[in-house]
Parts: structure tokens; C-alpha cells; sequence
């Protein structure tokens, strides 16, 4: 039987930090005022952050920090300052999803440990391993994979692996959702989302409404409870609870079950593992939205999974409840000390503090010195004033349960020496008790290493790009994203610098792509990889090897690929080629720190979506400082959810033929792309986006690459577009241009 596996969970609050530590957490997971994909939390301030850390180190356990959100470079400015204190008080490790914060992380707090946040969307070995080589710890998988899939991430990469056990789950994958982004500006990366994925949508295919559930894009909640030996002996690291937005009595009580039945399994094994139907009752009653599963961990998708009726939350008894805030929801038990003052006139005040009783035999002993105590000239100092200052201990983790003192009667030492004596006795026996437990209790910082100081990063210079923009003489190139033979011949009769070829068109009509490429030299071929590859790609990715490798010498070979997620890096990486890399605008290159870290990789970045001219126009200038290009996407539409569950068998027709789509409460239509070779739907905005009449704002954000990407026109309307004279379609969208996002 695997050693204990670590239970984590949520913290929106410093009760339900209380409540999870005192309900049996061994890690809890938090966020503070900035930076946290809960920004609608009551989360922490800093002095809570530090006083938690202290407690929960003096327990035993651990605290990892929540910075899981993209950041801008004006946000990025004030991290350090931000983060320093909790790194100097311990902190065990810090979540991310932002690869531009990774890099920053890593630069300058070299002793904390990284974790890749879900929202990185990690979804095989290929990209744990690569995030390994940055410095990540710790991955937490896209919560889409299934047993054996988590299992050979932990097996083949010797990471850490965190997994989600219980709580909400989102439709998209994490990090790969940009629905409430364009739809009200509220962005999941930022911690914002407004959660239209819990709305009322109808499916239709074909102008005929489908059946399926009122509700297809909202999942029952996770619960794995009579699913943990499997779990377990897989040997994830970390189970999760999700629920930072809920309320203490959930954290509470959820972890309380948890940990009642990890302890079982490790008490018994599965042979004696069985569920209580009294436990199961409570645990579902505690804020389970209409029903739940046990998530994508033995399935790829299914209707089973979806919520049958309107998602909102069930009630649950008041009296579970309060139960629950009684039991655990307090300020845990403080280990009794025994206090021993010595003071002599014309010494210094002695204070020590030893551990009284300490289950777990630790003999924790410390000794300081106060101000030197003087005579009594008027009024000397009473025993039991010593006494009462130096038991006050306050919101410190001890109690004093005893105090001896050994004193003249003729002497005297002001309060605030008393004060400072025991503050400073205090203080230094956690650190003991904490450093005996082999827990972070300080670290420190060297002050040349704060970024603040540094001379090759001008975070001040140029605020928005233009002058830049204006100055240096740019060759502005254009490339075209092709996913039809149509759209390949037609893209190959314009003057554009590259092409990208869908890289599932290129497998499945390999002689007409290749005929079309040796008919037209003129472009640069590159791949455009799948949005994701998993455990079920590995035969698609030999092929597209074999094929890849069978074309070499020949004029059409490939050049380059775009890549939109972590895995596809490694595996253009293990070619053995020096192929192009360029990272889609999925991958998020949101401030200087992702353009840094990326020009270690490649020598081109993918302005994202959810950056407005402004800010686009901010890291093209700092992109071309640094000697890389930027590309703008300026035509396309726009993929607001990457998906597990499919459309198509929701509605019972898995498979079918013919177009497929979604429509809101007011009847607005998204258009659904389901791929059946890898596995996953694209959801796609409402209307095609396009930059067609923002010219002056494109050239204010200064980009030397624009980037054409078609998905199901026809050759004609390609044809229209490129030729810049007029528009083919009544509505569009300029996305983020204008107003980016909170």
C-alpha cells in the first residue's frame, strides 16, 4: 500500500482555513487579494496569509499560494513585493498558470516550488516533462484525463501529480475557455468568469433542434468518495477539493469525509473499504449542484455527465451545518508550554520555553535574552505582573500552562521589556517547533536580485507601442491558416510569408496538399497541431512522423509547426529537427516575462485574444527590443471552448454527419466543430472576428506578422477577405480590441 496521500483543500477564507486544517487537510490552498482565479472569493490579506502560513506550519501542514491567473505586464510589475513576504515566512509552494510568471517565479524566488496550475491544461507526459525542465514540482493534469493517463504522467516524468477528488467542474478544458471573456469580459484566466456554461442552450443540427439536456454544457459535480482506493493506488500525490467561492462549513465538511475514508483505505485497504450510505447522504447534501459523478477518470465524455436539470444548488440542513461550524471551525488547539523567567538586577531577563507534552515527542527548548533589568528606585516589579505579561501569548500556536519565575522583590523592568521578552520568546520557539518538524519557517532574499533594479527589462519605456511602432521600419508579412484543400490552393495563389496546413488535413489528404505545395514554392509550409493530443494520439503522431520523415530532402518539407499546447512542444522537440515553433494564441504570451521565456524556444509569439491595442501594442514593442516578431490574428473565428464532452453524443447522435451548433436563451447561434480523430469539440463564438476596419489600432499595436485563419469558409469568401476590398459577412466582432478584459 502506497505511502499517506496528501488531502488538499480549499481556502476562501481564513475560516475555512481553520476548517480545513482542524477537519484533517494536510495541505490547504489559497489566494490572497491578488492574482487567484477566485477573485470573487472573500480571500486573504497578507498579514492572514502569513498568520496562516505560521499555523499551519506549526500543525504540520503545508500552504500553497494561488497566482493561477494571466497576468499584465503592469500586474507582473508588483508581484515580487507582493509575494516577497509569504516566500520569507515559508511558503510551500505556489500554483501557476501564466508561463510568464513561471519564468519570473523562478527568477527570483529560486526556493519556491512551482506547481503547473490545471489551467495549463497539461494533458500528457510530453508537456509535464517539458514544464519539469522550467522548474515546475508539481503538475496538476487537465481534469479530462483518465486514470491511466494520470498515472503514466506521475510514472514516466517522476512528478508530483494533483488531482481534482471533489467539487464543480468546468466544461472546457482549464485554461483553453474564453466564453464569459467575449461574451460580457469577465475572463476564467483572470479569475472573473460569470459561468455561462451553467445557462440554458439548445443543439440543433442543421436548422432542426436536437434532443438532449436543457442545460449541455454544465457537468454534474465531481465526488470520488467510493472511488478512492482506485485513486489512490494509482499513486496521484494530492487529491483536490475544489470550492474556493464556498462557504467554511463545505471546506469543513468535505474534508472531514475525505479524510475519514483515506484514513479507512489506509487502515484496511480496499478490501475493507466501504462507503457509509448515512455518509454519502451528508456529503452530497453539502452544496453538490443537481447531482454528481466521478468525473472523466474511466470515461472520455457522455450525457451521464451532464446535469439533467437547472445546475443550481441544493439546499442543505441547517443542522449538518451547524454541526460542522461547532466541530472544526474554530482556531485550532494551542500546544501547552512551560515558561521559566530569570530576572536578576543588573542582567539581562532570561526567558525559556520548553514543549510540556508533545504526542509526538518532540522536546523543543529555546532560551532569550531581554533588557538588562535594573533596581527598583521606586515602585519594583510584582511576580504576578511578570507573570501575567509573559502568559499572555496571544494569536500565537502555544499556551502558557505553566510559568515559573525567579526574581528578587526589589527590582524592576518596564512592560514593554516584558512584552518584548516574551514576544520574542514566542517567536522563536514556532520557528524551533516548526524547523523540528522539518517545515519552511523563514527563508531571506538577496536585495540585488529584486527585478526592480535590474537593467535589462524597461518595463517603464513606451506606453503602448507606438512610438516604436512609428520609428522602426517594419516589413509587415501576412500568413494564412488553412483546414480545407480549398482554402490551401487558395491561400497558395497570395503573396504570404507561410502557410499553416491543419496538420489532420495533412495526414488525411497527403498527396493533394503535397501536389498543391510543389505547384506553389512561394510560402513557408507549417503544421497547425490539434488544439489537444492526448493518450489516444500516439498512433496519429507516429503517422504524422512517418509521414513527415518519408517527405524529408523533398521541396515541400514542412518548416515549422504552430503549437497550442505544452505536449505538442515536446513533441516537435523529440523530431530531432530544428523545426520553427511558433505558440498559438491559446498558449497566452501575456507580458514581457512569456515573451522571455519563449525566446529561449522560438523566435515568434501569438498575441492573445484577450489583450486589448493597448496592451498588444505594449509586449509587441518589448517582443521586438528583444529581438522576436509578433503575430496578430486579424481574421478568424474565434475558439471559445476546447472540449472533452462532445455536442454531438449528448444529443444521441455521436458520429452524425452535418453541421452542429448551439443557441443561447436569445436565440444567438455557436457554431461546434467536432473532431472526431482527436476526441474533442471547438465551440466557437457567436460571429467571426475580424480587424477589416481597425487599421489604425492594428498599426498602433505595431505587429509584423498578420494572420489570416480560416476555418469553414468556402475558397470564395477566402478569396474576398484576402483581397482586402470588401467584407463577405454582415456580423463581426473586433473581440478585445477596444476593451480588453477585467
Amino acid at each position: 500500500m502506497k505511502s499517506r496521500v496528501e488531502l488538499l483543500a480549499p481556502a476562501g477564507s481564513y475560516e475555512a482555513f481553520l476548517g480545513a486544517v482542524n477537519a484533517g487537510a494536510d495541505a490547504v490552498y489559497l489566494g490572497g487579494d491578488r492574482y487567484g482565479a477566485r477573485a470573487y472569493a472573500d480571500n486573504f490579506t497578507a498579514e492572514e496569509i502569513c498568520h496562516a502560513l505560521r499555523t499551519a506550519h506549526f500543525m504540520e501542514k503545508k500552504i500553497y499560494l494561488t497566482v493561477n491567473t494571466l497576468l499584465k505586464d503592469a500586474e507582473i510589475d508588483n508581484l515580487y513585493d507582493w509575494l516577497l513576504p509569504f516566500y520569507e515566512a515559508g511558503l510551500d509552494g505556489v500554483i501557476v498558470q501564466d508561463i510568464g510568471v513561471l519564468r519570473y517565479i523562478r527568477e527570483y524566488f529560486k526556493e519556491l516550488p512551482v506547481h503547473a496550475s490545471t489551467q495549463m491544461s497539461v494533458t500528457g507526459p510530453r508537456g509535464a516533462a517539458f514544464l519539469k525542465e522550467q522548474g515546475v514540482v508539481r503538475v496538476v493534469p487537465a481534469r479530462e484525463l483518465s486514470l491511466a493517463e494520470v498515472r503514466r504522467i506521475r510514472e514516466e516524468t517522476c512528478l508530483e501529480t494533483e488531482c481534482f477528488v471533489h467539487g464543480a467542474m468546468c466544461y472546457s478544458y482549464s485554461g483553453q475557455c474564453l466564453f464569459s471573456s467575449l461574451l460580457g469580459g469577465r475572463s476564467g484566466n483572470r479569475g472573473t468568469c460569470a459561468q455561462p456554461c451553467r445557462l440554458p442552450y439548445q443543439i440543433y443540427s442543421g436548422g432542426a433542434r436536437l434532443d438532449g439536456p436543457p442545460y449541455p454544457l454544465s457537468l454534474k459535480d465531481l465526488c470520488t468518495v467510493t472511488y478512492l482506493p482506485q485513486l489512490i493506488e494509482v499513486g496521484i500525490d494530492s487529491f483536490k477539493i475544489e470550492g474556493r467561492m464556498k462557504k467554511p462549513e463545505y471546506t469543513a465538511g468535505v474534508t472531514a469525509f475525505y479524510r475519514k475514508y483515506i484514513d479507512l483505505y489506509e487502515e484496511k485497504g480496499a478490501e475493507g473499504f466501504h462507503v457509509r450510505e448515512k455518509d454519502s447522504r451528508e456529503l452530497y447534501s453539502l452544496y453538490i449542484r443537481s447531482d454528481v459523478q466521478n468525473g472523466y477518470y474511466e470515461r472520455h465524455n457522455g450525457v451521464e455527465m451532464i446535469t439533467p436539470q437547472k445546475p443550481g444548488y441544493a439546499g442543505t440542513d441547517e443542522e449538518l451545518l451547524r454541526h460542522i461550524r461547532a466541530r472544526y471551525i474554530h482556531e485550532p488547539e494551542k500546544l501547552p508550554v512551560r515558561m521559566q523567567a530569570v530576572l536578576k538586577a543588573g542582567e539581562r531577563a532570561v526567558l525559556q520555553i520548553s514543549a510540556v507534552a508533545d504526542e509526538n515527542g518532540q522536546d523543543t527548548r529555546i532560551t532569550v535574552q531581554g533588557d538588562r533589568v535594573q533596581p527598583a528606585q521606586t515602585t519594583p516589579l510584582k511576580e504576578e505582573d511578570v507573570r501575567r505579561q509573559l502568559m499572555k501569548t496571544g494569536a500565537s500556536c502555544i499556551r502558557a500552562a505553566e510559568c515559573e519565575i525567579e526574581m528578587p522583590e526589589d527590582i524592576f523592568l518596564p512592560v514593554s521589556a516584558l512584552n518584548r521578552l516574551r514576544r520574542d520568546g514566542v517567536a522563536a520557539f514556532e520557528r524551533q517547533y516548526i524547523s523540528q518538524n522539518k517545515m519552511p519557517a523563514v527563508r531571506s532574499v538577496d536585495p540585488s536580485d529584486h527585478p526592480a533594479i535590474r537593467d535589462d527589462i524597461d518595463p517603464g519605456r513606451q506606453s503602448d507601442g507606438r512610438k516604436d511602432a512609428e520609428n522602426i521600419h517594419r516589413e509587415i508579412v501576412y500568413d494564412i491558416s488553412v483546414t480545407t484543400i480549398e482554402q490551401l490552393e487558395t491561400a497558395a495563389l497570395y503573396p504570404c510569408r507561410r502557410i499553416y496546413i491543419d496538420s489532420d488535413l495533412y495526414l488525411e489528404r497527403s498527396e493533394q496538399v503535397r501536389a498543391c505545395m510543389d505547384a506553389h514554392t512561394g510560402p513557408a509550409y507549417y503544421l497547425a497541431l490539434p488544439y489537444v493530443i492526448r493518450a489516444r494520439d500516439e498512433d496519429y503522431l507516429n503517422r504524422l512522423t512517418g509521414l513527415l520523415l518519408r517527405t524529408t530532402g523533398r521541396a515541400e518539407l514542412i518548416r515549422g509547426f504552430l503549437v497550442r499546447n505544452y505536449e505538442e512542444i515536446a513533441y516537435v522537440r523529440s523530431l530531432g529537427k530544428d523545426y520553427d515553433l511558433i505558440p498559438d494564441a491559446g498558449l497566452s504570451v501575456f507580458n514581457r516575462y512569456g515573451v522571455e521565456f519563449w525566446r529561449d524556444h522560438c523566435s515568434e509569439v501569438t498575441i492573445p485574444y484577450e489583450l486589448n491595442a493597448a496592451e498588444a501594442g505594449r509586449l509587441t514593442a518589448y517582443a521586438r527590443r528583444s529581438g522576436m516578431r509578433t503575430a496578430l490574428i486579424v481574421y478568424g473565428r474565434i475558439p471559445m471552448m476546447i472540449t472533452a464532452n462532445c455536442i454531438r453524443k449528448t444529443a444521441g447522435v455521436c458520429g452524425g454527419s452535418g453541421s452542429i451548433g448551439i443557441k443561447d436563451r436569445y436565440g444567438t447561434d455557436f457554431p461546434v466543430e467536432t473532431n472526431c480523430t482527436h476526441c474533442y469539440n471547438i465551440i466557437y463564438n457567436s460571429v467571426l472576428y475580424s480587424l477589416h476596419l481597425q487599421e489604425k489600432e492594428v498599426r498602433r499595436i505595431g505587429a509584423e506578422v498578420r494572420r489570416y485563419d480560416f476555418t469553414a469558409e468556402p475558397a470564395a469568401d477566402c478569396r474576398v477577405i484576402l483581397d482586402g476590398e470588401a467584407f463577405p459577412y454582415d456580423k463581426y466582432t473586433t473581440g478585445h480590441l477596444k476593451r480588453g478584459v477585467e
